[in-house]
């Protein structure tokens, strides 16, 4: 297993466009690309901490031709939403005590 962790940083009054479209296009990525899924966390008001996982560093690298043509809009109302996004860390998985619900 394979995860990222991204921060965003976002304009103020701008939570539910970026919220909505961060879920939006997670749930292509999911779909479309194979991603595990991802979780948002909010950091304070302006800062968003995502953790986004694939089942391996190739499956994510070899990602980002099966979107859909309509993810490239929703792609870019959420970065109109960030001031900045960040790759953080990319991480190999070693153990997995995690509760799947």
């Amino acid at each position: 297993m394979f995860a990222l962790v991204y921060r965003f940083r976002i304009h103020e009054n701008s939570e539910q466009a970026f919220i909505a479209s961060w879920a939006e296009l997670t749930r292509m990525i999911r779909e479309h690309e194979g991603s595990q899924g991802s979780r948002l966390h909010k950091e304070d008001e302006t800062t968003y901490i995502a953790y986004a996982q694939w089942p391996s560093k190739a499956h994510w690298e070899a990602s980002g031709e099966g979107l859909p043509s309509e993810a490239d809009a929703v792609r870019e109302r959420m970065r109109a939403c960030c001031i900045s996004v960040e790759c953080l860390h990319e991480l190999e998985c070693i153990k997995d005590f995690l509760h799947q619900v």
